[in-house]
């Protein structure tokens, strides 16, 4: 486990992370003004479709200001900043890549966003919270990285209030092996795909009921058609964290998508009640 660990720790480490953002981002103004959160999509919308994935799945989820959120895998910190403006709620993000959270924190300063979202390095298998402390706890194109799915489902049910929902959107397996590399795995040694009917049952077995449960893989085919036809985007964007081959990690997934090898789920539960 703690090479498997390891292994996703170097495939997101980015030294100099945030160094690189403070110089990419003066092409948006000065240090000290102020930016909005969907300044940034480009950049820190680190999973298929993008912003608009990330607005759908917070509607899905039904977040309110009144609530308490947390997003597991929170990369540098962008949905986490959307979903903050848009709902008014409170929302905490963990990663396990420390550069990821030091620059999640640096962008949320930019945006004025320090006294509403907040993130802390960790892992998705063990959660530094209380159990029932979140309303809702979000996953998007994370569970990927983590082979122990039981154990990653029974930790969002457990920091989960009963009745909280859980709202995941991540890439299931078809048929057949992805084109490697892809955005989160170099090669398929940190790459743990399920397809959609066993991931719907490990997160059924850690404490769930089903609301929402839809294949998204026809929005995503459309999504990368449209990138494709669009060109390279301008900078700042993804290419800024995950290095200059970002570009063809994209294209694979692309390209394993088209060919149904994957496909991607959204799906939002809700939390029943533990049994003591």
């Amino acid at each position: 486990m703690t090479d498997v660990l390891d292994g996703v720790r170097d495939h997101y480490h980015a030294a100099g992370l945030t160094e690189r953002l403070r110089t990419a981002l003066a092409a948006l103004g000065p240090e000290d003004q102020r930016l909005m959160p969907k300044q940034l999509a480009a950049l820190d919308q680190f999973h298929t479709r993008g912003l608009a994935a990330t607005a759908e799945l917070g509607n899905l989820a039904g977040i309110t200001a009144e609530m308490s959120v947390l997003d597991v895998g929170s990369g540098i910190g962008g949905p986490a900043r959307f979903l903050a403006e848009t709902c008014g709620c409170r929302v905490m993000g963990v990663d396990l890549s420390e550069p990821f959270v030091d620059a999640a924190r640096y962008l949320t300063e930019r945006t004025g966003q320090s006294g509403q979202v907040w993130f802390e390095a960790a892992s998705a298998l063990q959660l530094p919270f209380d159990e029932g402390r979140f309303d809702v706890v979000l996953l998007q194109h994370v569970a990927m990285n983590i082979s122990d799915r039981a154990r990653l489902y029974r930790e969002i049910r457990r920091v989960l209030k009963p009745g909280g929902r859980f709202a995941t959107f991540d890439v299931v397996l078809n048929s057949g092996e992805p084109h490697y590399p892809l955005p989160w795995a170099r090669t398929s040694a940190t790459s743990f795909l399920l397809t959609a009917a066993a991931t719907r049952q490990a997160i059924d077995a850690a404490g769930f009921r089903a609301l929402v449960w839809q294949d998204d893989s026809e929005a995503a085919k459309a999504w990368f058609t449209q990138l494709r036809e669009a060109g390279p985007p301008a900078p700042p964007n993804l290419g800024t964290i995950m290095g200059p081959d970002m570009a063809q990690l994209a294209a694979n997934l692309g390209r394993s998508l088209m060919e149904g090898r994957l496909g991607i789920l959204t799906a939002v539960f809700e939390a029943t009640a533990i049994e003591i």
